[in-house]
């Protein structure tokens, strides 16, 4: 990543095994280690926003509803626990 930001300085206590990690893939990539850190983090968070939970799962659901025009009982946002805990 070429381009430029403002960076802000912080200090993270690292494991030592970490440490050596880090240096390793900063010695065989030829970069510096704060490049490494930056990368690796900026990898790891992307990941982060990517990933689903269950929020993101129910809206998911909504819009299929929405799509295919599913329509469910008119009472269920009164009676959520009868459709969901009584037997059919």
């Amino acid at each position: 990543m070429l381009y430029i930001r403002h960076m802000i300085r912080t200090q993270v206590y690292l494991p030592k095994d970490l440490y050596r990690n880090i240096d390793l893939i900063a010695k065989r990539e030829k970069k510096p280690k704060a490049q490494v850190i930056r990368d690796t983090l900026e990898e790891g968070l992307k990941k982060k926003r990517t990933s689903k939970n269950a929020g993101h799962v129910l809206l998911e659901i909504a819009a299929m509803a929405k799509k295919y025009k599913w329509k469910g009982p008119k009472d269920l946002s009164t009676n959520h626990d009868k459709y969901l805990y009584e037997e059919a």
